[in-house]
């Protein structure tokens, strides 16, 4: 049974990323292609969106939408079919796509993640012909207003899934944003949109699309306890029977360390010849002492308190003691940005700080480190431990959400093990760790088996792709309420 489905996303890889989400919108629909299912990607028109997609499909026309005139168009950008919302009045902006460059929140965010919404659920009820979705499928609380409007169309529609990136994001808006993007108040409840006085586009479309999916079982779990629900745990437990989580894989063509063109040595799983090269180049590109015998830990990681990264910055004397060397990546919290600076400065041979993105940097990380650690209180799922898994740098993690589902310990499992996890989320037991991470490391035997267990594992979309392709045909055999 062939299925369609329309994937509703803020952001798409490699056309425009902050996040993780974008790594998912942009490897999901060419990965579901083996499994019969056709996915259009629904984005908004943003200047990085309107280059990539070159000379595009003028589909549809509003000369008034959302305050301002917009096309909806149809497009491509390499294996990525998409339909852009051309709203130049909503998206028309350089640059992050939330925030102002002063770092704020855009004052419209409101309104313009509602039009993308809007468009969605006309998609949804037929307004192409040529493609009439069997499955809307929603991401993240940028998209969560999708299966608002096809609720409140009072039509036949499709039945819709949402896709919880991270709870911690909700999307809330004052009250009055209801009028002014087309919403009835009836929908003002608290079995509506209304959350504690305001909208808020993640709990909408956790109340009402037809099943919710995390990615990854174990934060599907943890969202149902109050600390991790976020505020939404009640909610969440009420809709337990349509709660499900999927764990989210790599593209495995972009992160091949066999075929990689961003790292000086090529290698994989059968010959790890090449790697120390890799670490000597990762090691002069930060201005790191050039000692192949030192553990080399890596970070590439947004610098916040849900990534546990001031827990690092606690845990690195002891780090510097046992002889290990820190490469980082990231950018977030000034505060975090500072004090990792400071600590590079301190330390320079011992220490080394990149603030900011660079994704040939993240691809030597990878393959240069000997460890990559990701200390998070909270982890939806985690894509960097998953790259570490495919290229050898053994991953130090905490039990929490997708890094308990992807990693295994030597505690859980001897012979199978694939990195060093750690529990609970503090500097005493992240110390610990590394401690357990440098044994390792000096026992070349047992280090090398956890470097080949990592790179055996499947990391990439094909099994997800079988489950999304399973819950798509479920949900498209079942006719959705209106």
């Amino acid at each position: 049974m062939s299925v369609r489905v329309l994937s509703v996303a803020s952001e798409i890889y490699p056309i425009i990323k902050t996040g993780g989400l974008a790594d998912v919108a942009g490897a999901l629909p060419p990965a579901l292609k083996a499994e019969a299912v056709e996915v259009r990607t629904l984005v908004p028109g943003y200047p990085q969106v309107m280059r990539a997609i070159g000379m595009a499909e003028e589909v549809l026309r509003w000369p008034e939408f959302f305050g301002g005139a917009g096309r909806l168009l149809l497009g491509k950008a390499d294996e990525l079919e998409l339909f852009v919302l051309d709203a130049p009045h909503l998206y028309a902006r350089a640059g992050n796509p939330y925030v102002t460059p002063e770092g704020v929140d855009w004052p419209d965010n409101g309104v313009r993640f509602a039009a993308l919404s809007r468009i969605a659920a006309d998609i949804g009820l037929g307004a192409v012909p040529a493609f009439v979705p069997d499955v809307v499928h929603a991401h993240d609380w940028q998209a969560g207003l999708a299966p608002v409007y096809l609720h409140y169309s009072g039509r036949p529609r499709p039945p819709t899934v949402m896709t919880v990136h991270n709870l911690a994001y909700q999307g809330r808006f004052q009250q009055d944003l209801l009028g002014r993007i087309g919403l009835p108040w009836e929908s003002f409840t608290l079995h509506g949109v209304e959350y504690y006085g305001e909208v808020s586009f993640m709990k909408a479309g956790l109340q009402f699309a037809d099943h919710i999916t995390t990615v990854s079982p174990t934060y599907a779990k943890e969202i149902l306890d109050e600390e991790g629900g976020m505020g939404l745990a009640g909610l969440l437990r009420e809709r337990s029977g349509a709660l499900s989580g999927i764990l989210n894989g790599i593209d495995i063509r972009v992160w091949n360390p066999a075929t990689d063109p961003q790292i000086p040595g090529r290698f994989n799983a059968r010959d790890l010849a090449a790697r120390p090269a890799n670490k000597a180049a990762l090691q002069r590109r930060l201005g790191l002492e050039l000692f192949p015998d030192s553990c080399l830990v890596g970070v590439i990681s947004r610098l916040s308190w849900q990534k546990g990264l001031d827990l690092l910055l606690e845990v690195l004397p002891a780090l510097l003691d046992e002889g290990m060397q820190l490469a980082l990546l990231g950018s977030g919290d000034a505060d975090l940005q500072e004090r990792f600076s400071a600590a590079a400065n301190a330390n320079p041979e011992r220490v080394g700080v990149f603030i900011g993105y660079d994704e040939g940097l993240a691809h030597l990380i990878q393959a240069g480190a000997d460890a990559l650690v990701v200390p998070s209180r909270f982890e939806p799922c985690g894509l960097t431990q998953l790259c570490a898994l495919r290229y050898g740098a053994v991953p130090v993690v905490s039990r929490v959400g997708g890094l308990e589902d992807t990693v295994l310990d030597p505690a859980d499992a001897a012979g199978a093990a694939t990195g060093i996890k750690f529990a609970p989320v503090t500097a005493e037991h992240l110390a610990r760790a590394l401690r357990r991470t440098a044994f390792a490391f000096h026992d070349k035997c047992a280090w090398r088996r956890l470097q080949h267990n990592g790179m055996a594992t499947d990391v990439s979309w094909r099994g997800p792709a079988k489950q999304y392709a399973e819950l798509y045909r479920r949900l498209a055999r079942t006719p959705a309420s209106a």
